[in-house]
């Protein structure tokens, strides 16, 4: 659809209710008497939370038949945060270019354009196919290099990550009876992964709450507990962030919750960055550490099928900096620990400091590529201190961070290849493993084992 023709239909929507649901013959039948809506479905994925579908209430019957991923045309506006500009538009001012020099196709890749359609089938209101009835699916494209249907965008200025306002136009010149088919009001969003959480917010003092998202077993048996501390770009006052900006909803999927015989997932959000010290930033120190111990223990304590003796916690980047101030300032509060990425500077780790870290079972996870947190300095150096302690320690070292789907590639064909710093993917998918007591170990098999 270009441009022209968006705006000629925007305005012909403003001027005229019946473009927003189309006509139908009144040789066929009646029009319909209201107008047609959608809702999108954003689900979360190894790079974040994109949206794949949009179910559309038609209001009329249609059979499967009649329509196809021809029939319809989908175009996208992606509205930011007010303020915020997408890395393109940094880009473009850190080179000091200007639109005139790269054209208008970068802002329009990254805000507006035709989305590909990857199938269309007749569904009911869950977006469950079925023959006929009055919903559309449509499945659009999603990929980790495919900015039109990501549901967040990363901010440069602020350095978070936000929910984009993504305003979808589909069209057709017919659909079953209904002719000049536009619809363009959205009445909701599906997140079938996200919405198995419940958001709230937990208080620890006049000056100090935090949002929080958690998991929660619905039986009133005993269950360990998995704390899961975001990285840096997933601070602020949106809780549904930490989960969704990259896949810690897989938290609360069967392929970990089966290691523990279900589990309790607490997932808070500094109101900033968790690296935050008292002096600078990443100082080995944080503003926050006190604060979340309490909230952790508030959490617990308002919980009282939390088994204590299993509390394990775990966090990528800013958050896995956290862990590894979590357990060396709480030696022996939690069953274990799975530092991801993590940012305390092995530097900064005295000789009391690593005793403190060798009494908490504790599995790092890392990427040899990984430029931002540098191994090296980070991880590599510790697990070798804590080995010569004879700790209760674990390495999952990886050369790079890859699609493990076969559905990615580059554009040279070869496997798709994440940021190096993005080891939390093989955490989140169960591809972390190491050899104990002579065999091969997952780290959440080892982790349901472990107990204060």
């Amino acid at each position: 659809m270009t441009k022209s023709r968006l705006k000629k239909i925007l305005c012909g929507i403003a001027a005229s209710s019946i473009l927003a649901f189309g006509t139908v013959s009144t040789s066929e039948a009646a029009a319909i008497d209201q107008p047609m809506t959608y809702r999108t479905v954003t689900e979360v994925y190894d790079w974040g939370a994109s949206i794949s579908k949009l179910i559309i209430n038609v209001g009329d019957n249609v059979k499967s038949s009649q329509i196809n991923k021809d029939t319809f045309n989908v175009q996208v506006k992606r509205v930011l945060a007010e303020g915020a500009i997408t890395y393109a538009e940094a880009m473009r001012r850190k080179d000091g270019r200007s639109d005139a020099v790269l054209g208008a196709e970068t802002s329009d890749k990254d805000l507006e354009g035709d989305v590909q359609i990857e199938n269309v089938y007749v569904s009911d209101a869950d977006g469950n196919r079925i023959d006929s009835g009055e919903y559309i699916t449509i499945n659009l494209k999603v990929a980790p290099n495919y900015v039109l249907t990501a549901a967040m965008n990363w901010d440069p200025v602020s350095s978070y990550n936000q929910f984009v306002d993504s305003q979808f136009v589909i069209t057709a010149e017919k659909v079953g009876r209904i002719k000049n088919f536009v619809v363009t009001e959205k009445i909701g969003n599906i997140r079938p992964q996200a919405d198995k959480f419940r958001f709230d917010t937990i208080g620890v003092s006049e000056r100090m709450s935090f949002p929080y998202a958690a998991f929660e077993p619905k039986d009133n048996q005993k269950h360990p507990l998995i704390i899961w501390l975001h990285g840096m770009g997933e601070g602020g006052n949106a809780p549904s962030l930490p989960i969704m900006a990259n896949k810690a909803v897989q938290f609360a999927d069967e392929s970990i919750q089966n290691y523990f015989g279900g589990a309790y997932v607490f997932v808070p959000q500094a109101r900033t960055w968790w690296m935050e010290g008292y002096e600078k930033f990443a100082d080995g120190t944080s503003v926050y550490s006190d604060w979340l111990m309490e909230g952790i223990n508030a959490y617990v304590d308002a919980h009282p099928n939390i088994d204590k003796n299993r509390i394990y916690v775990g966090g990528d980047s800013n958050g896995g900096y956290m862990t590894m101030l979590l357990v060396r300032d709480n030696p022996g509060y939690f069953a274990a620990a799975f530092p991801t990425c993590e940012g305390l500077a092995d530097e900064l780790i005295d000789e009391d400091d690593l005793r403190n870290i060798a009494k908490t079972p504790i599995w790092f996870i890392a990427a040899a590529a990984d430029t931002t947190l540098p191994p090296d300095k980070y991880s590599v150096q510790t697990v070798r201190r804590l080995k010569r302690l004879r700790a209760n320690v674990h390495f999952s070292y990886f050369e790079k961070v890859v699609d493990e789907t076969g559905l990615y590639t580059k554009d040279d064909g070869s496997v798709y290849e994440y940021p190096g710093h993005w080891s939390w993917i093989y955490v989140y998918n169960d591809r972390c493993v190491d050899t104990v007591d002579g065999k091969l170990v997952k780290l959440f098999e080892w982790m349901a084992d472990q107990h204060k």
